[in-house]
Formats: structure tokens, C-alpha cells, sequence
């Protein structure tokens, strides 16, 4: 289980010494944590997937600020967690894969038009997970129905 792995990462890094794998995998466990206590449910593998999507996503998304600012010390050290939460992540899926999926999911659905991209991502989202970005499926969505 995940949740197993990811403790005994932390144990290794704490006696490896490895203060930036230790903080980040310690930040997925309270992550974890809180959203247990806040929804009152034990997580499984793919809800802490979810939890570690998310967390790289914010990452992602904060990396473009610290680059305009020029602070190679915080760009390094974000990049260095996005590679270990990368290691908990599956492969994500090639353009050409998802492209596939996603015209499956269309047909399935039955969507002839951009009035249905809510019923489209939805889909996606549930058979993809996190094996895919939401940006990257909604482009792909926007090209094929267009």
C-alpha cells in the first residue's frame, strides 16, 4: 500500500539524511492526513494518488513564479521535490495515447459538440486519474471537436 511505502521512504530518508526527500514526503503524509480528517475517511491507493497529483500540480504551477524572479535555490529545490513526488506518480499518458482515450471516451459519451466537454472531462477524469492533466485532455477535447 502507499501509504506503507511512503512511511518507509520517510524512515530513509530521516536516517540517510536526505532533508529535502524527508520534507517532501513528510508534506504528503500531512496532506494525506488532513484531507482523512477533514472528510472523516481512510484513504486508498488512488485517492493518495490524487493527494500527490495534487501536490505536484502546485509545485508545477509555482515553479513559472519562482523562475520570473530568479531564485535558482528555490527553483532547484522545486524541481527536486517534482521528481520525488514524480516517483510515487504513474506514467503519465503520451499525447498520442491520450488523444486515443479521449476519442474513445467522446464516442462513448456520445458528444457531438462543446456542450458536452463537461460530461466529456468528467469521464475522463474518472477513467484517466492521474495518469493525465486536465489542461492536456481539454486541448486534446477542444481540437478533436472543433
Amino acid at each position: 500500500m502507499l501509504k506503507e511505502k511512503l512511511l518507509d521512504d520517510l524512515k530513509s530518508a530521516m536516517k540517510d539524511k536526505n532533508v529535502n526527500r524527508k520534507n517532501t514526503v513528510q508534506m504528503v503524509r500531512a496532506s494525506i492526513l488532513q484531507v482523512e480528517k477533514d472528510k472523516k475517511i481512510e484513504l486508498n491507493d488512488d485517492q493518495i494518488l490524487e493527494v500527490i497529483a495534487k501536490e505536484f500540480k502546485r509545485r508545477n504551477d509555482s515553479l513559472a513564479d519562482y523562475e520570473k524572479s530568479g531564485r535558482e535555490d528555490l527553483i532547484n529545490q522545486i524541481k527536486e521535490e517534482m521528481a520525488i513526488l514524480e516517483e510515487y506518480l504513474p506514467r503519465k499518458l503520451s499525447e498520442e495515447e491520450l488523444t486515443e482515450k479521449v476519442k474513445e471516451i467522446i464516442s462513448a459519451v456520445g458528444a457531438t459538440s462543446m456542450k458536452d466537454m463537461g460530461k466529456i472531462m468528467k469521464e475522463a477524469k474518472e477513467q484517466l486519474g492521474v495518469t493525465a492533466d486536465g489542461k492536456m485532455i481539454n486541448e486534446i477535447v477542444k481540437k478533436i471537436l472543433a
